[in-house]
Formats: C-alpha cells, sequence, structure tokens
C-alpha cells in the first residue's frame, strides 16, 4: 500500500527558509505558489502582473522569512499579506490613461468564446456607452478614470481642482445616474 507522504509544514519550511536552506525555500514556492498566484491575481486581473507580483512577494519572502512569528498567525497567512500588499503597491503605481490618450475607436478585448455572451456583454456595454454620453462630459471623463482606469479620489480632486468630498459626490450622483439609465 503506497501512501503519499504529508504535504510540507509551511511554518516548518519558513522556519528553515529563514536559516537560509534554498531547499525548504523552493518546496515552500511550490506548496504556496497557487495560493499566491490567486491572491496576486485577485488584485491585478492580469496573469502577468500577477506574476510579476507573485516573483516579488517571494523575494521579501525571502529576505524577511526571520520576521514571521507563528504566534501571531499561520505562514500561509502571512505571505498571503505580503502577496497582497505587493500587488497592492503594483495597483498603486499603475498610472492611469487619460481619455486624450486612448487611440481611437478604443475597444475592450473580448474574454469570452462563447458567441451569445459576447453578444449580451455587447448589448450591456452598447447601453452603458448610450448612458455615459448622457452625463456631462466632465462627469463622464471622472467616472472612466476613477472605475476604468482607476485613479483614486485624491487624484480626481487634483485633476478637476476640486475636495475629494467633492469628487466623491459627483461620482456617486453619476452613478446613480448610469443605473437608473441602464434600467430603463
Amino acid at each position: 500500500m503506497n501512501a503519499t507522504p504529508p504535504a510540507p509544514d509551511p511554518t516548518d519550511l519558513l522556519r528553515r527558509a529563514a536559516g537560509g536552506d534554498q531547499g525548504a525555500f523552493r518546496a515552500l514556492h511550490a506548496a504556496t505558489q497557487p495560493k499566491l498566484f490567486g491572491v496576486a491575481l485577485r488584485i491585478l486581473a492580469r496573469r502577468d502582473a500577477a506574476s510579476d507580483a507573485v516573483q516579488e512577494a517571494y523575494v521579501k519572502i525571502w529576505r524577511r522569512a526571520a520576521d514571521f512569528d507563528p504566534a501571531k498567525g499561520s505562514a500561509v497567512a502571512w505571505m498571503a499579506t505580503i502577496t497582497r500588499n505587493v500587488a497592492l503597491d503594483a495597483v498603486r503605481k499603475t498610472q492611469p490613461i487619460s481619455l486624450e490618450d486612448m487611440p481611437d475607436g478604443f475597444e475592450p478585448a473580448a474574454e469570452a468564446v462563447d458567441p451569445l455572451a459576447g453578444r449580451e456583454r455587447s448589448e450591456r456595454l452598447s447601453a452603458l456607452m448610450k448612458c455615459l454620453e448622457e452625463l456631462e462630459p466632465r462627469k463622464r471623463e471622472m467616472v472612466l478614470l476613477a472605475y476604468w482606469h482607476g485613479a483614486s479620489r485624491d487624484a480626481l480632486a487634483a485633476k478637476y481642482s476640486a475636495p475629494a468630498a467633492t469628487i466623491k459626490t459627483w461620482l456617486r450622483r453619476s452613478l446613480l445616474g448610469l443605473r437608473e439609465c441602464m434600467e430603463t
């Protein structure tokens, strides 16, 4: 009867990696890479960016392995927190593209192969574009910068010379208008 060996203990592997054991670190990487990749992918939404973030996270994990305290939580949770922070830093570093820099006729890439799902998405996108056109141009640009390109309220406040609280109100009202438009 062949018994499968028990899964390696991440806490032990991390402790050994802190002592410079590269084999333990390779085993730790093999045991945790899918989980950490999932954390990064949920935040970054692009496989290449998530892969880069995970690689950077593992470098930090290797360098800071001695900082891990098992009394404060699990090794995987500690590593996931590092990965999450690296991914969020990557999001913050991403510079939003202004609408003027967008190529003419820009269309988002299709993700689905299902033609009916593509048609439904296309119809929803067409409806959304129509509703966006009904917004005042300044507010339309603000909504796109915030929700498509990830611009922060502070960045929008600086761009539009308005307090962040005002930007928040304008965005909320614009989204409510879009929701009403989409429901009709």
